[in-house]
Parts: structure tokens; C-alpha cells; sequence
């Protein structure tokens, strides 16, 4: 068994590879939880390179193309990765979301078949929990997964499907017994997305870019073995990926945080004194967002907070980027596309509106709202 390096060993390394990638044009920039279509193919590349060079999955067993190093190594690679502000992975959806899940809940097989075809860019997955009615409220899903022998009959629709158009396999949550109270009855599913009956159309957003999609599935066969985990026990898989989409971040996004914030300082040139009272309310919610993760970003509780001011500050963060600019802003510029993009990120991965009833229920122990049953 090989020796592992020392952190200070591994970060060394680390940074010299992804600096090399940088000079050869190689290294895709980094562009957060969210793959842009524009950059598709620049990410597959680049993840092709990293396995192919021994760089994928740092923390993932080495039976599965991994380094079969710790957490803390992987820590670090994000660490450096966001320093030199390259992506440190295709996308969140497989290499975080599916790939985790897989680990702890797959079977050998799905592990074997799964896990190293994702590190090697040969699966590129997405996501397919929110519904029309059932987005905040991820417990109100009516895909309905019917049992019927050795498949189940998958029919209803998700929407907010980030790579939808490019995925070949997606994490899927979808009701199998109706009966049980709605938190039950639930099964999570890896769905191949070349299956009959099923169609991806893009959402066409206000950025001009698509890279949101609606899943509709009519009649869909689905394999049983395409289970992850207990038959209606889906529930707790998918709560441990939303931890892992909630508190991916880390201290890679206290990195990226604070070159915004420097960004935002060294660009705001001369401002008047409203303008200069924002940008030092948004450099203070920063800086207490930078010693939120730094002190606590590995303590679970943390994750529906850091994502609720991380998603506010970004808006807010886009909104005075914009003003600083003046009417430049309305050119075709990134900071039009910083403006235009971030009411998203209030919505994406748990809505700021679903993170302070998280905060208020499981963090700070207030009554839960009333529930109205339908």
C-alpha cells in the first residue's frame, strides 16, 4: 500500500500540477456548482486530464480510479484549485452529489459500475428532484415509480434539472407507495436518461443560456436494480445529499469569497457615500461569512447557514457590482451576467426561504410552521 503524503506534501503537488494546467490551456476555469453549457466540453476535457494524470477523486477508494486519500487531501485540492480559479471537478451533481451517495449507499455493483466511469468523465449525471409542486417542498414529489416484476413505471415530470441535455444518468427521487405519510413512501433511483419515455427539454433563461432543463417521463421502464439504497427509504439518501450540495462549499468558498470581495474592492474605484456605505455592508457580511467557514465550516449545522448568506450576499453582491458600473452595466459584460444570474442562486440548492425555516426548526429549536394538509 502506498504511503500517504503529508498534507504540506500533497498541497505542493497539488498546486504544481494545477499550475501546469493553467499554462497549457488545459485547466478549465472554475464556474461553481453549476456546469455553464459553453463550457461543457472544457470540463469533460478537463476531467479527463485529472483522471488520466492520477488526479480524480482524491478521497474515493483506489479501486474506483480514486487516490484513496483523506478528506483533508481533498480538502486541499479544492483549496488550490479555487486559488488558481479552476474547476476542481465536471460538476457538483456527479462528483459530489451521485458519487457520495453511491458510496455510502451502493451496492458492489453499482459502486463498480458507477464510480470510476464517473471520474473518467464517461458519466456525466444531473439531478432530478424538484417538481412544478414539489420544489421547496422536496417531501411533496408525485413522480410516481410503480413496481410492476423486475422494473418500476416511472411517470411524472421534475424540472430544474441542471445538464439535463448532456447527462447520461441522473439521481432520481420518485413516490413508490402512496400510502405512507409523505416523507416515506419515497425511493431514490439512478435512471439511466437514454430510457424510452423519457424527454429533457431546456429552459431557456434570462442570461441566454439553458442550463436548466424539465424531465418528463411517460411510462418509463425502470430497472429494480436501479435502487439506491432501501425501497422507500429514500428519504435519508437524499438527505444526505442535499448536506453535501448545502455544505460543499467549504474552505474553497471562503477562497473564492474573498477574491470576489478584493475584486469588489479594487474595482469600485471613486464612489459616493451610499454607494460606499453598501460596499462596506457587503465587505462586512463577507468578512463574517469568510470566519463562519473558516471556524465552523465542518460542522453540518453550519450548511443551511453558510448557503443562506453565501446566496444573499452573492445577489446582493451582484446587484451593487451592477451599480458601481453605472450604465456600463447594461453592455454585454460579466457583471450584466453576474445580475442577471444571481436571483437563481436564492432558489438553487434549498431556496433562502427553506434554509430559515431549516434555522429556525432544526438550529434554533422554534415551533414548526402549521401544516395544512391537502
Amino acid at each position: 500500500m502506498a504511503e500517504i503524503p503529508s498534507i504540506a506534501a500533497f498541497r505542493e503537488d497539488a498546486a504544481e500540477f494545477i499550475a501546469t494546467a493553467v499554462l497549457s490551456g488545459g485547466a478549465c476555469p472554475a464556474y461553481g456548482a453549476i456546469l455553464p453549457p459553453n463550457l461543457h466540453q472544457h470540463a469533460m476535457l478537463w476531467q479527463r486530464h485529472c483522471f488520466d494524470a492520477g488526479w480524480a477523486g482524491v478521497h474515493w477508494p483506489t479501486e474506483y480510479g480514486g487516490m484513496g486519500l483523506t478528506v483533508d487531501h481533498n480538502v486541499v485540492w479544492h483549496e488550490e484549485c479555487a486559488k488558481a480559479e479552476v474547476a476542481p471537478y465536471l460538476n457538483l451533481q456527479g462528483l459530489v452529489l451521485a458519487g457520495e451517495a453511491i458510496l455510502r449507499s451502493g451496492t458492489d455493483e453499482q459502486r463498480e459500475y458507477f464510480l470510476r466511469a464517473t471520474l473518467s468523465n464517461e458519466i456525466l449525471w444531473c439531478q432530478l428532484f424538484s417538481e412544478p409542486g414539489a420544489g421547496s417542498d422536496l417531501a411533496g414529489l408525485q413522480t410516481s415509480a410503480i413496481r410492476d416484476g423486475d422494473y418500476y413505471i416511472l411517470n411524472g415530470q421534475k424540472v430544474w434539472s441542471s445538464n439535463a441535455q448532456f447527462a447520461q444518468y441522473g439521481i432520481l427521487m420518485a413516490r413508490t407507495d402512496s400510502e405512507q405519510p409523505k416523507h416515506k413512501g419515497i425511493t431514490f433511483f439512478l435512471l439511466d436518461m437514454e430510457l424510452a419515455g423519457l424527454e429533457v427539454r431546456p429552459i431557456k433563461q434570462m442570461t441566454g443560456d439553458s442550463e436548466f432543463c424539465e424531465v418528463f417521463f411517460t411510462d418509463v421502464s425502470l430497472p429494480a436494480e436501479s435502487v439506491l439504497g432501501e425501497v422507500n427509504g429514500g428519504w435519508g439518501v437524499a438527505m444526505g445529499v442535499l448536506q453535501d450540495e448545502r455544505g460543499g462549499a467549504g474552505a474553497a468558498g471562503v477562497i473564492s469569497l474573498r477574491k470576489r470581495l478584493e475584486a469588489m474592492v479594487e474595482g469600485s474605484g471613486s464612489v459616493d457615500s451610499v454607494k460606499s456605505d453598501e460596499l462596506t455592508r457587503i465587505l462586512n457580511r463577507g468578512n463574517a461569512l469568510q470566519s463562519l467557514m473558516e471556524r465552523r465550516g465542518g460542522d453540518p449545522l453550519i450548511a443551511p447557514v453558510a448557503k443562506l448568506m453565501n446566496s444573499e450576499l452573492g445577489y446582493d453582491e451582484a446587484q451593487l457590482a451592477s451599480s458601481l458600473q453605472g450604465a456600463e452595466s447594461m453592455l454585454n459584460s460579466k457583471s450584466t451576467e453576474d445580475l442577471l444570474y444571481s436571483p437563481g442562486m436564492r432558489i438553487a440548492g434549498g431556496s433562502s426561504e427553506i434554509q430559515r425555516n431549516i434555522i429556525g426548526e432544526r438550529i434554533l429549536g422554534l415551533p414548526r410552521e402549521p401544516q395544512i394538509d391537502s
